[in-house]
C-alpha cells in the first residue's frame, strides 16, 4: 500500500515522502497513529504543491542571495579604529563591526558567523573577507581599517 507519511518513521522513511509499505503495516500501525495517509489523490496534489512551494522558496532565497551579491562583490568597507603609536589596533576588527558597517551601508543584514575574514585584522591596512549569502553564493569584499 502506499501511504504518504506525515511525520518520521524509524525504518519507513521522512516526513512528506511516499512510501510502499504492507499493507498491515500501514492498516495496523501507521494510519491509527497518524504517522501516514494513504495517498489518494487528494494526497498526492498536497504532496506536490509542498514540494512546488519548497522549490518557490528555495529560488527566492537563491535570488535574494544574488542581489546581495550583486551589492556587495568587491566593494571596500571603510572602518575607523583606534590604534597606539605603532599602527597597532586597541583590540582587533570582528566579524560583528564588519556586519553592522555592511547593515548601516547597504541595508543588507548578514549574520556575523557567515562572514569570514582570513586572519586577524590587528593592523590598518585593508584585508580580504568573504560574506556567505546561501550555499554556493558568496561575496569577496575589501575592509579598509584607517584612522
Amino acid at each position: 500500500m502506499k501511504v504518504v507519511l506525515l511525520q518520521d518513521v524509524k525504518g519507513s522513511g521522512k516526513k512528506g515522502e511516499l512510501v510502499n509499505v504492507s499493507d498491515g503495516y500501514a492498516r495496523n500501525f501507521l494510519l491509527p497513529r497518524n504517522l501516514a495517509k494513504e495517498a489518494n489523490a487528494q494526497a498526492m496534489n498536497e504532496l506536490k504543491n509542498a514540494a512546488d512551494s519548497k522549490q518557490y522558496q528555495l529560488d527566492q532565497k537563491i535570488a535574494q542571495a544574488n542581489a546581495s551579491k550583486a551589492k556587495l562583490e568587491e566593494k571596500t568597507l571603510v572602518i575607523h579604529a583606534k590604534a597606539g603609536t605603532n599602527g597597532k589596533l586597541f583590540g582587533s576588527v570582528t566579524a560583528k563591526e564588519i556586519s553592522n558597517e555592511i547593515k548601516q551601508r547597504y541595508g543588507l543584514t548578514i549574520d556575523k558567523r557567515k562572514i569570514s575574514i582570513v586572519g586577524e585584522i590587528k593592523q590598518y591596512d585593508t584585508y580580504d573577507c568573504e560574506v556567505k549569502l546561501h550555499n554556493g553564493i558568496s561575496a569577496k569584499i575589501y575592509v579598509k581599517v584607517c584612522e
